[in-house]
Order: structure tokens, then sequence, then C-alpha cells
């Protein structure tokens, strides 16, 4: 007699209280005021102000756009999706590293994921390592089994954010035409999230030239606000 099939469970779907919960714990951990420096950090988007290539709002919002849709945005959300799934991977965080483009952007990425780590070790636990910054954001994610999906789209989110801070004070623009920029850019965040999370390492291949080339003559920009 032939073994019947093992029937499929389903997952115990969060609970209203546990999904706020979850949402505000991301909220604190991406949001401008957690202590990693995010502010002094500009993606390369200091030298494209500065050459005129982003030079108003619907610039930045494309430059922005097509850092989430091609360049480090989608890159980040696939290594942040592979270390919340497999933690202890250390060749993640490698190779988050190696596909810096900048000595900058590589500084960008290190030093707010150690800054992470080590106050989300101090104030939520459990300790973590210091990691690349998506990194660390998947690992202190998974560890508090906190839902991927908005882990990801968050994290897209606070990337985003952070540029559009910078622009509006590079430009200058108006904090209301920032506004206008980040609500255009949030449904992108989400898509990127999405598709992010089916995406193996392979699939890993940015094309955001501009921006990679922006970070790499922003180290000899002779006047500087920003770290990258």
């Amino acid at each position: 007699m032939a073994t019947p099939p093992t029937p499929m469970t389903t997952p115990t779907p969060i609970s209203r209280t546990g999904m706020t919960e979850a949402l505000l714990k991301l909220a604190s951990w991406l949001s401008p005021a957690y202590p990693v420096g995010g502010y002094t950090y500009s993606h390369g988007l200091e030298q494209a102000i500065e050459t005129a290539a982003v030079n108003n709002a619907q610039t930045l919002r494309d430059w922005i756009a097509d850092c989430l849709n091609h360049g480090a945005g989608r890159t980040d959300a696939i290594l942040l999706a592979h270390a919340y799934r497999n933690p202890d991977d250390d060749s993640i965080a490698e190779l988050a590293e190696a596909l810096a483009p900048s000595t900058e952007r590589r500084l960008e990425a290190t030093a707010q994921g150690a800054a992470f780590a080590a106050v989300t070790s101090a104030a939520w636990g459990p300790d973590q390592p210091p990691a690349p910054y998506a990194i660390a954001i998947g690992h202190a994610a998974s560890a508090h089994a906190l839902p991927l999906e908005d882990a990801a789209a968050l994290y897209l989110h606070a990337f985003a954010a952070n540029l559009v801070s910078a622009g509006v004070r590079l430009i200058p623009l108006g904090q209301t035409d920032g506004q206008r920029v980040l609500a255009e850019l949030s449904p992108l965040c989400r898509q990127t999230a999405i598709e992010a999370l089916s995406s193996d390492l392979d699939d890993i291949g940015g094309c955001a030239m501009s921006a990679d080339i922006a970070s790499m003559r922003h180290e000899t920009q002779t006047v500087r606000l920003f770290r990258s």
C-alpha cells in the first residue's frame, strides 16, 4: 500500500499585536534617529549634484529609482534576504563587501553595518558580529523572527529616504518636494523587495553605472559634506 502524502501545514499567522510589534521594531532600526550615521553618506549623490546630473525633484527621483531598481538597492535586498535565511553563512557578508564599487561605498556599507550590529546587540540582543549594513539588517531580522518582506521593503525605503534627505539639502529642494519624491518611490521599494525574495545570489548584477562612477569621483571631490 502506498504511503499517503504528508498533509501540508499552514504557518501560524502573526497576530495583529505581533505584527505591530514587528513593524515598530523595524521602524526603530531603520529610523534616521538610529545611530548608524546614515546622514553622513550620499551614495555618490553629492558628486552627481556637483556636476548637475541631478538638479531638481525629477532628476533626483530618477537617480534614486535607478539605484533601487538596477543598483545597490536591488543588490542589497537580495543579500539581505539570503543573510536572513542563512545567518551562519559568512560568505554572504564577504560577497557584499566584494561587490562595493568604490572605497567610499565599501565604507558606507561596513561602517553603518558595524554601528548597527553594535547598537542592536546592546539594545535589543542577541549579540551579532559586524557585517555590511544589509547583511546586519538581515541577521537581526532573522534573529528576531521579523517578517522578511517587511524588513527588505523598509530597508529600501530607508535607503531611498536617506538619499532624498541628502538631495533636499544639496540641490536644494523644499521639504514638500522631497516628500513627493519619496512617495513616488515607495511602490518601487516594495516591488524591489518582493522580487528580491525570490532571487538567487546568481541573480545579482547591477547596472547603475552613473551612480558607481559618481561614488568613485566623489573620493577626489574638492568640497564635500558627505563621506560618500
